[in-house]
């Protein structure tokens, strides 16, 4: 009898054991199923790279066979891609950062997520995307990669386990800065974008789960790619005092530029009762048709300039023998002002980078000193970049993992910093106000 009481005080000992044993056994389970998610993003967004880099190679192809048909290959793909966006992919247009952060949004239920992020809508990204670099379009792929991580990691949602205590939203946050750590190869920017850009408030028991599948994003990168550097490992050489008026002076150009760019991107947004706006808004087809020809007009005066990514310029601009050109910086500022406007998709981060060391060529014909030279241009794709998107810690940090040295840390704080206050005097931050677009339209 007394073994029997015994027993039976020993059964709610033994079923909570079970229950813990249980909930650890679903823990590691919707852990697993996370990093699997966050290495099938990683994945998924190196393919992309790949994908855009034959798109681009095919494009630059074409045009040497014949100089023309950008004229008619970029109005006419634009027509078609923004037909099929609007038509069947709504949500898929532009960059893919502030859809992203428009599904983070809080007050909105998983009806207005799922508009915006999707496996539909990540296919839809890459091939229409791809299509646009293939057309000539001046864009990038960071910020749809973005998207296409956001995208991937919450569809995994739906095989997690009841008890794995993790919001939509926390795998939307991991998600966007996968894309980002794996499309530059930077788990460290990856991040930082996640807290700065991203999420805007961290929350600490998300801490874990974030960074862990960011960096398994990295991982797949770095192991299918190579420890590679974006545009390369830029030997800057001896950093001293007489890099601080560069920083001062970079810092106010660029990020006066870049606040123009920003502000103009942010009020095309809005549709005003002018004729062009109104022209624009009844008739986004043949609007993006004529940006798509004004994008192959400024390839055609630029000698291709104007198009893609704009890596293969910027690399060489970053190396010692390429005598560059003064047109190059507002030829590809025009070009991607007016990708943006047409409505296809593609991002603005490997361009602005590309713009940044535009203007960095041209302040060196003002600076005169070729020991700085180099150097000069790395501060300037900062600064730019920082102004455009207001996020100069997530700036300084991509640019700083292409350098090989640590003297211009100090200094690339310093600018892009310098940028982005003097872009908050001309515009407000830029995703950030665009995602809010967004939510206001669901509503």
């Amino acid at each position: 009898m007394r073994h029997f009481t015994f027993l039976v005080q020993l059964k709610p000992v033994v079923m909570r054991v079970l229950d813990v044993v249980r909930l650890n056994r679903d823990e590691w389970i919707g852990r697993c199923l996370v990093w699997l998610a966050a290495l099938s993003a990683g994945l998924v967004v190196v393919l992309y790279a790949k994908i855009s880099e034959w798109a681009i190679n095919l494009f630059f192809g074409m045009q040497r066979t014949a100089w023309w048909l950008p004229l008619v290959l970029t109005p006419v793909a634009g027509m078609l891609i923004t037909w099929l966006t609007l038509r069947w992919f709504t949500g898929v247009n532009g960059s893919g950062i502030p859809q992203t952060m428009a599904a983070l949004n809080k007050h909105h239920g998983e009806a207005m997520m799922h508009r915006l992020v999707s496996l539909k809508i990540a296919l839809a990204k890459i091939v229409l995307g791809t299509g646009a670099l293939a057309a000539g379009f001046s864009a990038g792929r960071e910020g749809p990669s973005v998207q296409v991580g956001a995208s991937i990691m919450i569809a995994f949602k739906r095989y997690l386990p009841a008890s794995f205590a993790i919001e939509p939203r926390h795998l939307l946050l991991a998600g966007g800065a996968s894309g980002i750590s794996a499309a530059f190869n930077t788990p460290l920017a990856g991040i930082v974008f996640a807290i700065e850009e991203l999420g805007r408030s961290y929350e600490e028991k998300t801490n874990g789960v974030l960074i862990t599948a960011i960096v398994l994003s990295g991982l797949v990168s770095i192991s299918l790619l190579g420890n590679y550097t974006y545009f390369g490992s830029i030997e800057v050489g001896e950093i001293g005092a007489d890099i601080v008026i560069p920083v001062i002076v970079t810092g106010l150009f660029c990020g006066l530029v870049g606040g123009l760019f920003s502000r103009v991107l942010i009020e095309s947004s809005r549709f005003t009762p002018c004729r062009l706006d109104q022209f624009r808004k009844y008739h986004p087809v043949w609007w993006a048709g004529f940006c798509g020809l004004m994008v192959a007009l400024l390839g055609a005066v630029s000698l291709g300039a104007a198009h893609g990514t704009g890596y293969a310029y910027t690399h060489q601009l970053l190396g010692d023998d390429f005598a560059g050109t003064w047109y190059y910086a507002p030829v590809k500022y025009l070009a991607t002002l007016f990708t943006y406007l047409s409505g296809v998709p593609g991002g603005i981060f490997a361009p602005s980078l590309s713009i940044g060391a535009g203007f960095g060529y041209e302040l060196n014909l003002l600076f005169q000193d070729p020991e700085i030279a180099v150097a000069v241009n790395a501060l300037a794709m900062t600064a730019f970049l920082a102004a455009v998107t207001q996020a100069p810690l997530t700036s300084f940090i991509i640019v700083m993992e292409m350098i090989n040295g640590h003297a211009m840390v100090i200094s690339l704080i310093a600018v892009s910093f310098i940028a982005r206050v003097v872009a908050r005097l001309i515009s407000p931050p830029l995703y950030a106000t665009l995602a809010a677009n967004y939510v206001a339209k669901a509503d």
